[in-house]
């Protein structure tokens, strides 16, 4: 699902001021009405905004955009762990609240009119819009609400049921288009208004009708309030998504200048090499490349010499997203840390990023690198006096105090083997008791042999991780890494199987402002059930700091928080932290055109960026589309 929208504190805006003085009179609380919900602070924009800030309010409808995805497709439904589901296949939903691309602390109503709370947060009101309609022409109402709210904490995914379900004390409908949501007491309350306003809306009519079931694949979408809908598909190969002309939301401040192209195309491939040859035959038009390798040396050839096809570097301003490789916490070899610090050992970032990244890469450290929520240095105050209550209790070692945050290890950059390293790990590994034996394999007192065996479905990263299962067998690790089929990997990686030694993927960190979704990743209540804790991650004193997270006041308190739970997890040592791109290398035929500066958080290709007819045509005319 979605990750949650942010919320919090706000001030009326002008508009509200007699919706609010009623609200209070009729129930003796300081209700809040609005057209949306800060997390920290005020809203940014007003009641009457016209439109977003990054947009153009003036840019064209029409034109294809067409983009590559890999391997392959058997499911419209992103919201299940059976089946494997195709590229944007959550374009056909809404929900009542929708954050923005330039403020993470900002939701605003999108399928509601205004919203009511109280100061405290402890319930909402949505006041829903009434010219709101699924994409067949059917009213949305405050049944289709509680309806999907149901839906999600029966049929939802299991980690997002076992953090959520006792957040809602209840949901009652007060009239066809009002919906009141009243939290347990006890529970955080300053996300929940926004994560009841962020739940994923289904027609229930057409659900009931169809006999549709949330936990099934199924190539029939659900439907939805969206601006597109599927117009056609080959399974496995081709999705094409069109714009509903018919979009209720057309000229909602929210959409202006968004949702621009006719048609969405996907097209599949088997493998980055295959898809950037289709690229270059025109096969699909926008091409937001990942390899370093192809973006330094593939991108010279005659459509771009001949200014048909554009490159761009574009600043993101994302954080890195936790690329790392999680070790399996379920298994026996890793459950003593200084086996995991051993391992990251033998990841040779600096190698890498010269002789396979040609530069282009940078090194991860933190779950939350590239952001101001990365611990640096000693524990600050703030950050100790969070720490010191669970190292007095034993939930943490005195060392979290005064040992600086852990950085990824550095590596000799000339060689893909670092001899340093290679003592240190071997040091480690010898005191832990996996010895090497006469065959140069480590084993423990018990004559199991030390085993990490990776997979995953990336034919291109084949190269690096390679080089990390040398290493790893120069230490006296039996170590893989085998590539295998997209349907498998998801059946090996997720509940209830978790198949696998270790797994190169990205963890979870919420994004700019984590809330709630941090539980789903990293508590202990979500070890056994989660496909966001597929390392099966539990600790006391992590749980501690994930209910501060939800508890923080303040931007700073949040801040704080964050800092001290990367700290703990990092002095784990249970990621391989790998690297990260710090711009967007895109490549796309020249008839695409973009708002001069785009949004900090997104490139927002699919949604701001626009089609010029008249530079297609001139592509066309030449043969070079």
């Amino acid at each position: 699902m979605r990750p949650w929208l942010a919320t919090g504190t706000l001030i009326l805006a002008l508009a509200a001021q007699t919706l609010s003085a009623r609200a209070q009179t009729e129930t003796g609380e300081n209700v809040i009405v609005s057209h949306g919900i800060s997390t920290f602070g005020d809203l940014a924009l007003p009641a009457d905004f016209p439109h977003l800030a990054y947009v153009n309010p003036t840019a064209p409808k029409g034109g294809e955009i067409s983009q590559w995805a890999p391997g392959s497709f058997d499911s419209f439904n992103p919201y299940a762990i059976a089946g494997n589901a195709a590229a944007l296949s959550s374009i056909f939903y809404e929900s009542i609240l929708s954050g923005t691309l330039d403020d993470v602390s900002a939701a605003y109503c999108l399928l509601c009119e205004t919203m009511e709370y109280p100061e405290d947060r402890s319930w909402v009101i949505f006041n829903l819009r009434k010219d709101v309609t699924f994409s067949d022409g059917t009213p949305f109402t405050a049944e289709d609400v509680l309806f999907s709210h149901n839906l999600f904490l029966e049929k939802g995914i299991p980690e997002y049921r076992t953090v959520a379900g006792g957040k809602f004390e209840s949901v009652e409908i007060l009239d066809p288009y009002r919906i009141k949501f009243t939290f347990t007491p006890g529970t955080p309350f300053r996300d929940m208004p926004a994560q009841a306003g962020g739940t994923t809306i289904f027609s229930k009519k057409h659900y009931e009708e169809n006999n549709r079931d949330l936990e099934k694949s199924s190539l029939e979408p659900f439907l939805g309030t969206g601006p597109y809908v599927l117009e056609s598909f080959k399974p496995g190969q081709q999705v094409i998504y069109a714009r509903d002309m018919d979009y209720w939301g057309e000229k909602h401040p929210l959409n202006v200048g968004q949702n621009n192209f006719d048609r969405i195309r996907i097209e599949y491939f088997g493998d980055d090499n295959a898809a950037l040859e289709g690229f270059k035959a025109g096969v699909y038009t926008f091409r937001n490349e990942s390899e370093p390798k192809r973006w330094a040396l593939d991108y010279q050839f005659p459509a771009v010499t001949a200014g048909d096809v554009k490159t761009e570097v574009i600043p993101s301003g994302n954080i890195a997203g936790g690329q790392s490789i999680i070790f399996n916490l379920r298994r026996a070899q890793f459950q003593d840390p200084k086996v995991r610090e051993a391992l990251a050992l033998m990841f040779n970032f600096e190698w890498s990023n010269k002789s396979l990244f040609y530069g282009l890469f940078a090194r991860i450290n933190s779950i939350w690198e590239n952001s101001d929520l990365a611990a640096t240095g000693l524990p600050t105050p703030e950050e100790a006096a969070l720490l010191q209550p669970m190292v007095d209790e034993g939930l943490l070692p005195a060392s979290i105090l005064t040992d600086e945050a852990v950085m990824a290890a550095t590596s000799s950059e000339d060689t893909a083997l670092d001899r340093r390293n290679l003592r240190r790990a071997s040091a480690l590994l010898d005191e832990a008791g996996w010895t090497v034996g006469d065959d140069g394999i480590r084993r423990n007192a018990a004559g199991e042999p030390l085993r990490m065996a990776m997979v995953h479905a990336r034919t291109d990263l084949l190269p690096v991780m390679s080089a990390y299962v040398q290493n790893l067998r120069a230490l006296g690790v039996e170590a893989s890494f085998d590539i295998i089929d997209d349907p498998q990997l998801q059946q090996r990686a997720s509940p209830p199987n978790f198949d696998f030694d270790a797994l190169p993927t990205t963890v979870i960190n919420g994004g700019p402002e984590p809330g709630g979704v941090l539980k789903q990743a990293w508590a202990s209540v979500a070890k056994d059930n989660s496909s966001r804790n597929r390392m099966g991650y539990a600790d006391p004193a992590v749980d501690r700091l994930l209910d501060m997270v939800e508890a923080a006041a303040s931007k700073e308190e949040l801040t704080t928080v964050i800092k001290a739970l990367d700290r703990v997890l990092r002095s784990q040592f249970i990621i391989v932290p790998r690297y990260f791109k710090r711009d967007y290398w895109v490549a796309y035929y020249n008839m695409y055109e973009r708002p001069e500066t785009l949004p900090p958080y997104a490139l927002g290709e699919l949604s701001i960026w626009w089609y010029n007819a008249e530079k297609a045509d001139a592509l066309k005319a030449k043969g070079a589309l």
